[in-house]
């Protein structure tokens, strides 16, 4: 059924294609007038072009309507292009849409004041979204059996006569005043509605308001409607008939029906030439034309012809290209085997490593017992020789032995000979407490001349580039726009220079400023003003001020204090006072060395424990591991299957490959009919208007302006910015019958 849409929707831009060329060779209408009116229009064709230069950007629009079988809207996406001729950086966009998303690259917007600013980088954008918004046209799709309405389900497996007729509501419209009086002028949509009848289904097929083209297989059903149209032009039926609905009929034998394909564009009315209807006898003279317009029509129907012809030329190519897939399915299907057998390997060495990982877990609790039955020995040998040695401490266990152990080696002599060296070296430093608070206050006042310095520095190179910088734009300014700086300003508050300006002679300046010249002139000043007696002075008296500051005196407090701590800690680290110290220690060694042993044991005893862990860890992993490769090995096999029907399926595919050169064919020689259904309308419908319009046509011309008017102001669907241009078109698809 999708192949089925795609073919409609193609065979639908080829009408849009063929019905743009009738309306654009239609309407366009000329005459052979003096050399003056050619020349005014030939001027203001010249202006046209120019104005549509100057458009920066413009946004071509497609709302796509997912509709039910009987026509109601269930769903609407709108596609946007926004097309960027000045390969700007960003552009700056308005939308009605929810959802948005840029279907076509990764370039991301911010939203400023209700408008959407695109960060383009010199491209085009192109974004989607969805809305709710009511429809310009509503379409509706009604059947009947044998002359009674019938619901699309209730029709499906019917047979009989069968009649859906489409019918079109114009809602979009303006009120404008036409010779005195309000007139309601609708947009004029130009509704081309494309259907495909199978002819197995469908027999004696007959359209109003459209044509048929049959290619022996199935009959492509191609309706034109102008719902609103004759409204605007207020010409009688019995002058000129313009169609504002389609109707198919024909015989069904157990009825479905695909999926319908409408679209709607006002495109076809919007390049109607109205500025040239200077008379009724220049509008009547150019009428005439018409005739010829519709045999350039028929001549592109013999080109459509061709292209076709070309279709089946390049069908071999495609034809060879499923021989390459063919191959590749072969390629896939060896490559899943040889995966499937792989996971078989990999899930019987999963299975032995859970195993042999189970059996160390079983031996952890006898290594662990064993660990713990060493290190209550060790522990029971220390208390003897503790108590051996006089010292009444508590029990010794794995949990206090550390902590009773420092608590012994922290009450032996060498503490008292440390404090004692620690208060006769303070004491020594505090007497030099003046002189080491000098000596911190000159390093700080340092400090703080580098800083004011820098800061003095920095406030001369600030004052200095203002100076230049005014300099540079007041020459910039000059040479650009020939004004001086304070003309320009007010011109740009007047809102006389447009935004590029501004931003180009801002990027002037910039330029400018970072030349070289220019630098060397910046720095030139700063050290000129640095060299001042003045600014000498300014640093001298800054200087003094913050020496004077309690942030500095907290800082020279802070610094004095931190230069004594360092001084007592060298000196309580040198040779003579470490040598008292280790005089001291010779009692704490035998403990110190009983601690050092059991830290050892300790160590290898929590590592046993860690290690014990880590195998019930790695034994619960290894089990987890050979259930994922047993998943893996199921995936696997189903994969392998799966790649064996694909290649079977593509097999199928190549072998039926032959019949597509067939079908391409058929469809050439129905392209044929194309042609003799355009000679029909040519004489049917463009015959018609010509003798329609040989009346009086005063009334007629302001109507034709009026029509041109409105359809020129609808650009868009979802919302655009005001000085946007653009052009929308609806594609309305129903879902399919069946």
């Amino acid at each position: 059924m999708k192949k089925i849409s795609m073919k409609i929707i193609a065979l639908c831009l080829c009408v849009i294609l063929a019905a743009s060329g009738i309306t654009a060779t239609a309407f366009a209408i000329n005459s052979d007038g003096d050399e003056a009116e050619n020349q005014e229009e030939t001027a203001a064709e010249t202006v046209v072009a120019e104005d549509e230069a100057s458009v920066d950007i413009s946004k071509d629009e497609t709302v796509y309507v997912l509709a039910g079988a009987d026509g109601s809207a269930e769903k609407i996406i709108v596609s946007d292009w926004l097309k960027n001729s000045l390969d700007s950086d960003t552009l700056s966009d308005k939308s009605e849409l929810t959802d948005i998303e840029n279907v076509k690259g990764d370039e991301s917007y911010s939203v400023n004041g209700g408008e959407m600013i695109w960060n383009a980088e010199g491209g085009d954008i192109y974004y989607q979204g969805s809305t709710e918004k009511d429809l310009p046209v509503d379409m509706s799709v009604t059947y009947t059996l044998d002359g009674e309405p019938i619901s699309a389900s209730d029709l499906v497996g019917k047979s009989g006569r069968v009649t859906i007729r489409f019918d079109y509501k114009n809602k979009q419209y303006e009120t404008v005043e036409i010779d005195g009086k309000q007139e309601k002028i609708y947009v004029p949509f130009a509704m081309l509605s494309c259907v495909i009848l199978d002819d197995d289904v469908f027999t004696n097929v007959t359209v109003q308001n459209g044509k048929l083209i049959n290619d022996g297989g199935r009959t492509v059903v191609i309706g034109t409607a102008f719902p609103g149209l004759k409204e605007n032009l207020a010409i009688s039926e019995d002058k000129l008939k313009i169609p504002d609905y389609v109707e198919i009929s024909a015989d069904a034998k157990d009825f479905k029906l695909g999926n319908t394909v409408t679209v709607a564009t006002n495109e076809l009315f919007n390049s109607l030439d109205t500025d040239k209807f200077g008379s009724i006898t220049k509008l009547s003279d150019s009428v005439g034309q018409l005739p010829s317009a519709m045999a350039q029509l028929l001549d592109g129907s013999s080109q459509l012809y061709d292209g076709l012809n070309e279709l089946f030329e390049k069908s071999g190519d495609l034809a060879a290209g499923i021989d390459q897939l063919a191959d590749g399915s072969d390629n896939l299907k060896s490559g899943a085997e040889s995966l499937d057998s792989g996971a078989e390997e990999l899930q019987a060495g999963t299975a032995q490593l859970s195993e042999g990982l189970n059996t160390l877990t079983a031996s952890n609790d006898v290594l662990n017992g064993g660990a713990k039955q060493v290190f209550d020995t060790l522990l029971s040998t220390a208390n003897t020789q503790l108590a051996a040695a006089g010292l009444d401490v508590p029990t010794l266990t794995t949990g206090n032995y550390a902590e009773v152990l420092n608590g012994v080696i922290a009450s032996l002599d060498e503490n008292t000979v440390y404090e004692q060296a620690l208060n006769q070296v303070t004491a020594a430093v505090e007497a030099q407490r003046d002189v080491i608070t000098q000596q911190v206050m000159a390093a700080v006042q340092e400090e703080v001349t580098a800083q004011v310095a820098a800061a003095v520095k920095e406030e001369v190179t600030l004052q200095v580039t203002e100076v230049v910088r005014n300099t540079v734009a007041e020459q910039v300014i000059q040479s650009v726009l020939h004004m001086d700086t304070a003309s320009y300003d007010a011109a740009v508050a007047a809102g006389q220079i447009d935004q590029g300006t501004q931003e180009k002679i801002g990027a002037a300046i910039e330029q400018q400023m970072q030349s070289e010249q220019i630098l060397r002139q910046i720095q030139a000043g700063v050290d000129t003003q640095k060299a001042t007696q003045q600014i000498q002075d300014t640093i001298a008296a800054n200087v003094s001020e913050q020496m004077q500051s309690d942030a500095v005196g907290q800082t020279i407090a802070q610094q004095t204090e931190l230069q004594i701590q360092k001084i007592i800690s060298e000196q309580m680290a040198s040779d003579e006072v470490q040598a008292q110290l280790a005089a001291a220690a010779d009692g704490a060694k035998s403990v110190i060395a009983l601690k050092s042993s059991l830290d050892s044991y300790n160590t290898f005893y929590l590592g046993l424990q860690s290690y014990t862990a880590g195998v019930a860890d790695a034994a619960a992993g290894a089990n987890a591991l050979k259930a994922g490769t047993d998943n893996l090995k199921s995936g696997t096999s189903r994969l392998s299957a799966g790649a064996s029907e694909l290649s079977s399926g593509i097999l199928d595919l190549k072998n039926a490959t032959p019949a597509l050169a067939d079908g391409i064919s058929q469809l050439r020689d129905g392209s044929m009919q194309l042609s003799d259904g355009l000679n029909e309308f040519n004489e049917q419908g463009i015959q018609k208007l010509v003798d329609a319009l040989g009346g009086n046509l005063d009334g007629l011309m302001s109507r034709f302006r009026a029509t041109k008017e409105v359809t020129l102001r609808y650009k868009n669907f979802a919302g655009a910015s005001e000085d946007m241009d653009g052009q929308v078109k609806f594609v309305y698809r129903t879902e399919a019958v069946e």
